[in-house]
């Protein structure tokens, strides 16, 4: 082992945390906005509905921003490029708290959905290189983690704190946990110098992948179908178990606290054996939707559903994530980073399925069932990859006995 690979196994807990820290002001500022529509509406003078392309604004920049800045970026230094990318996240988090119209508002959600898929991409595959290779899988579920911590944690507490105190608050002091992110990344993830094979031409050669694209395509189809049910959990809980409005916060809470674990234990899994537990988490995920319609219609199995929905999706984010680095090869970074463009895009594909099914006229129960369906599409695109890769191997173990 050499000094600075020594130096860097020293720093791999620190570094970690410095990137989940990020991975939660990000997962905090994503969310937080949806539980502050009213307010946001009320204070740059606009309907709730129209409050509603505040969200969209983050989420068209995450699915730009990951693969231009991941594309673009690649002579640049790693933790440079980490710097750089907290810093645009920072400056977005600022330019939201002071938005007088909303016009502004939105150019500055845009702004700060820039940085969201490429951090995280690009922090998977620096936390993936910190570590040996058995244990890839676990370094990714660190840095993701910071998500579902800020689903239980980060967003109800800014949500209160911007009903209590004013909507601008929450996006200063999510501003504020940039800056410390910032200053963790700085001291404590060590600097990867870049390659002289490393540029733009490379990168970009993970769209020339075909494993690539079936990674993609398995994490937009199945997570589809957890968005799908989840798009619409808070009138699935108030009208088919029953809850009040008030206690969905709790619920809420219960699905962050199944995707911590699942993110978690999906790491684990994914280092011992990656396609399986990418097919035992498309299968769980199928079960658990599947099921979901009538878990809903009591309390307590709306509880354990909702757990459960976080768990098994949950699972496969490392899997996905640490796939996805193994097939693009040159383009880690760029497919890493698309990963969340896509799962993006599964978001609204999720959410405008659902809606189709309830504006169809059917029940609460219907919207994860289209997500089951989903969640099945998801497993066989999962099952064709793997044939893909043990073809490959076959028929390039005949040609080298040739």
């Amino acid at each position: 082992m050499t000094p600075d690979s020594r130096l860097a196994s020293r720093h791999v807990g620190p570094a970690l945390l410095a990137l989940a820290i990020g991975g939660f002001a990000i997962g905090t500022t994503e969310f937080v906005t949806m539980g502050l529509l009213p307010q946001i509406a009320d204070g740059v003078h606009i309907s709730i509905p129209t409050a509603g392309h505040v969200v969209s604004a983050y989420a068209i920049g995450v699915v730009v921003g990951a693969p231009l800045i991941a594309a673009l970026g690649a002579r640049t230094g790693r933790k440079r490029l980490l710097l750089g990318l907290m810093a645009i996240f920072v400056l977005g988090n600022v330019l939201s708290a002071v938005a007088g119209s909303y016009q502004l508002l939105m150019a500055a959600r845009f702004l700060t959905g820039l940085p969201h898929g490429a951090f995280f991409g690009i922090g998977a595959v620096v936390g993936a290189s910190m570590v040996p290779a058995n244990r890839r899988a676990w370094a990714v579920s660190m840095i993701m983690v910071g998500l579902p911590v800020a689903n239980i944690i980060g967003v109800p507490l800014t949500t209160l704190l911007g009903q209590r105190v004013g909507w601008q608050i929450p996006f200063l002091a999510v501003g504020v946990l940039g800056l410390l992110t910032l200053v963790a990344v700085w001291f404590w993830v060590t600097p990867q110098p870049v390659g002289n094979d490393v540029n733009v031409r490379s990168e970009l050669s993970a769209l020339a992948k075909p494993q690539v694209w079936m990674a993609l395509l398995v994490g937009m189809v199945g997570f589809g179908g957890m968005f799908a049910t989840y798009s619409f959990i808070t009138p699935t809980m108030t009208e088919l178990a029953g809850f009040s409005e008030a206690a969905v916060t709790i619920v809420l809470a219960v699905y962050g606290v199944g995707m911590t674990g699942g993110t978690l234990v999906g790491g684990r899994l994914a280092d011992r054996a990656l396609m399986p537990s990418l097919y035992g988490g498309l299968v769980a995920v199928t079960v658990v939707l599947g099921t979901f319609g009538w878990l809903a219609q009591s309390k307590v199995g709306a509880l354990v559903g909702v757990f459960a929905m976080g768990f098994s999706a949950s699972i496969l984010i490392p899997a996905l994530q640490t796939r996805l680095m193994d097939v693009a090869h040159e383009g880690q970074s760029l497919a890493a980073s698309l990963n969340h463009s896509t799962l993006n895009v599964a978001n609204a594909l999720g959410a405008w399925l659902g809606s189709v099914v309830l504006a169809a006229g059917y029940g609460y129960e219907w919207p994860s069932r289209v997500g089951a369906a989903l969640a099945v599409a998801g497993l066989v695109l999962a099952l064709i990859s793997g044939w893909m890769d043990r073809r490959k191997a076959t028929t390039t173990a005949g040609s080298q006995a040739l």
